[in-house]
């Protein structure tokens, strides 16, 4: 993603009872989920991903070279990933959000990104859990 220009948070949550494996912050304040899937089980157990796509205006699948891609919808973005590097095979339609909740996403991945600096710099510091 940081080639793209976005900084990244994972196991982000946009709100209560969902938690997005990445939110991508692009510099124009885009938003966009990647959903990491390592197996065919993985992908097929996973029901809530239909429920991400109100919190982001692009929406990827992030999974290695072996992955049967055929799986993935059509609708969705593809990126294929290895250990060293990952390229965006489909980029995903944009369906932008509402200005009201992107303001309130992004000051939330901001307090949340601010909040993991500040437990790297103070080891005394208590994340809240919520």
């Amino acid at each position: 993603m940081a080639s793209h220009d976005f900084v990244c948070i994972e196991e982000f949550t946009p709100e209560r009872g969902k938690r997005v494996d990445v939110m991508a912050l692009g510099p124009k304040g885009e938003l966009w989920v990647v959903e990491c899937k390592s197996s065919r089980a993985d992908f097929q157990t996973d029901c809530k991903w239909e429920g991400y796509l109100e919190w982001c205006d692009r929406y990827f699948w992030a999974v290695d070279e072996l992955f049967p891609t055929e799986l993935l919808p059509e609708e969705t973005g593809l990126i294929i990933a290895d250990a060293y590097d990952a390229e965006i095979i489909r980029m995903a339609p944009e369906d932008k959000l509402a200005a009201a909740r992107r303001k309130v996403l992004t000051a939330k991945f901001a307090r949340h990104a601010g909040r993991r600096l500040q437990g790297l710099r103070d080891p005394d510091f208590v994340q809240p859990f919520w």
